[in-house]
């Protein structure tokens, strides 16, 4: 490519599209405004120390965290923006307890459900560390033109038509996948477009880091705790130990692990029984990446993407990344347990 071309987002959902004789622009329409709202989310994540937009809201959201100004300011953004598109009947988000409908003719008419974790990480808002926006795209399955239901939402991650997260850090970027693989987009703040970067995104099979929140040590399940001290072992055959790095921002430690190499762990405690992380919001559409990328994503046991949801805030243990090392991983698991 020539230094001085530049082929920004919208240029290049448009030319995948015509690769697919049957697209009919629909799904390149909402993609696109998925990018507008991520650079409007982007512009107040940048001034968030020069306004009143930091710090408590004074709520707590479904999931019974304390929702940050910022939270509140992207989950609306967004359900606004996809709202105005027009390809979406409804959005789930992290932030609401149930499923939220568009209720007028040309909403009734959008062929996609959306959900979302508007606002990933934001724990590490006021103290100036990267977050993000993870989202995921399904097809309906009620008909067009009626409303939707619980059942449009609660599909499995290969269902999945798109998925994508934006990570607001010392650059913006955006990375997404239809099924053909990944592709990264960074801001150009001079002309207010995201430009491809990384045209295709892949995973080294094996890694150096784990990630994991070790301050919770003491209440992992005895096969992650093994699998700690494999990281941790001397072995330059395999080139252990590795290293530890662990942001607490999803999507931070996902996109460092995805390009770097590395595995992403979230396991049952004795706190969270059933697991931390949200199977619609946040596992299945990294979940996707991370396969797009040649890596891998289970629960322990089984391909995250292959779990049969039963409610919108289902929570699951998650382990993500070079997919040698989440073989690993497993291997521990089935032995010790967890």
């Amino acid at each position: 490519m020539n230094q001085f071309e530049v082929t920004t987002l919208n240029e290049f959902i448009l030319d995948n599209q015509s690769k697919f004789p049957k697209a009919e622009g629909d799904l390149s329409h909402l993609l696109h405004h998925v990018g507008t709202a991520a650079k409007i989310i982007n512009r107040e994540v940048n001034k968030a120390g020069l306004v009143d937009i930091l710090g408590e809201m004074g709520s707590t959201n479904v999931q019974g965290e304390d929702q940050k100004k910022l939270d509140v300011y992207a989950n609306d953004h967004f359900i606004s923006a996809l709202h105005s598109c027009g390809e979406v009947c409804a959005i789930a988000s992290e932030e609401n307890e149930t499923f939220i409908f568009f209720d007028d003719e040309r909403s009734r008419q959008g062929k996609y459900v959306f959900l979302m974790d508007p606002l990933d990480g934001s724990s590490n808002i006021d103290v100036n560390v990267s977050i993000g926006t993870i989202f995921s795209i399904y097809k309906r399955k009620t008909k067009v033109g009626e409303k939707a239901t619980m059942e449009d939402f609660l599909q499995p991650g290969d269902e999945q038509v798109a998925a994508g997260y934006v990570l607001y850090g010392s650059s913006t970027m955006l990375v997404y996948t239809t099924g053909q693989g990944i592709s990264g987009f960074t801001l150009d703040p001079s002309i207010g477009e995201f430009c491809l970067s990384h045209q295709v995104i892949k995973s080294p099979d094996d890694g150096f880091i784990y990630s994991i929140n070790e301050g919770n040590y003491l209440k992992f399940p005895a096969g992650v705790k093994q699998y700690m001290k494999y990281c941790q072992e001397k072995d330059p055959a395999s080139n252990r130990p590795y290293s530890s790095r662990y942001i607490g921002s999803l999507v931070s430690d996902i996109h460092r692990n995805l390009l770097k190499g590395g595995i992403f762990m979230y396991p049952v405690t004795e706190s969270a029984p059933k697991g931390k992380l949200r199977l619609l919001y946040e596992c299945n559409p990294i979940a996707f990446i991370v396969e797009q990328a040649g890596g891998r994503a289970t629960d322990g046991h089984q391909r995250i993407m292959a779990l049969k949801p039963t409610s919108l805030h289902q929570r699951v243990p998650f382990y993500a990344g070079s997919k040698n090392m989440v073989t690993k991983v497993e291997e521990f698991i089935k032995v010790f347990g967890g």
